[in-house]
């Protein structure tokens, strides 16, 4: 582990080859010179083989402090955060999608919440925070709907945000079983973690506002599958926290809401 890397930045990746270049530049560049030094970009790519690879090893032969993990017998965007953050070596883990919507420009903001709290969240729903006029309706109204049945489970502002940070200690060191019961299948890493870490009762989420953006190259992984692991995730969690009566009656719930979404995720 390296001591000079302070900051780790992780970027689940699939066939996004066109992004990689303009988040690694931007992300540098808002960081500035003494940011950077402390900094490591980590993609973690699910075998995607459309150039990523090279792309990546050109940025980092231009200086820039990325390299890339390409995993072959894994896939899931929880399960490449979770390898990410254990193969990286700062004490400050971020984690950020690759298609642009979370700005590289808030990664500084972030890293100085994360300092400040053992839990950074990346929220959309502050004050005088907008989405992107040109972000689809239901996608609002999935996302709305999603964040509403997640808000039991923590006090978190945005809880569905994948645009978060925790510090390192809090994963592996506070309570050493504690990654044990994290579920890498999940499509919400964040909501899993918040969750289930021992984080403190007070003053453990550092919100950092942002305008949520429109992705411009690659497609959406946004499928009627990941609603529905995202359903059965939300289930887990229930039972985890309340216990098997909240199990059952949530079942029920989410399975209603999740036929209504479909039928609106497909226009019906």
């Amino acid at each position: 582990m390296s001591k000079d890397i302070k900051f780790s930045v992780i970027v689940p990746s699939y066939h996004e080859k066109l992004n990689i270049e303009p988040l690694t530049t931007r992300l540098f560049q808002a960081l500035g010179p003494e940011f950077s030094k402390q900094t490591e970009l980590i993609y973690v790519d699910d075998n995607s083989q459309d150039g990523s690879v090279e792309e990546v090893q050109k940025l980092s032969e231009k200086g820039y402090n990325v390299r890339i993990i390409v995993r072959t017998k894994e896939r899931g965007l929880s399960s490449a955060v979770l390898h990410g953050f254990k193969n990286s070596d700062g004490q400050y883990l971020l984690c950020m999608d690759a298609d642009l919507q979370h700005p590289p420009e808030v990664v500084p903001k972030m890293l100085d919440s994360l300092v400040e709290h053992p839990f950074a969240l990346g929220t959309r729903y502050a004050k005088g925070v907008e989405m992107d006029k040109n972000w689809p309706i239901y996608r609002r109204i999935i996302s709305s709907g999603a964040r509403l049945l997640a808000l039991p489970l923590t006090s978190a502002s945005d809880p569905m945000s994948g645009f978060f940070g925790v510090q390192r200690k809090y994963l592996y060191e506070v309570d050493p079983n504690a990654i044990n019961n994290i579920n890498d299948k999940g499509f919400k890493i964040a909501l899993e973690l918040l969750a289930k870490l021992p984080l403190p009762k007070k003053d453990a989420i550092g919100d950092v506002p942002f305008s949520f953006g429109v992705r411009t190259e690659g497609e959406s992984k946004l499928s009627g599958k990941v609603m529905f692991q995202y359903l059965g995730q939300l289930r887990d969690l229930y039972c985890y926290k309340f216990g098997g009566f909240h199990l059952v009656m949530g079942s029920i719930v989410l399975t209603l809401l999740f036929l209504g979404t479909v039928l609106l995720y497909l226009g019906v």
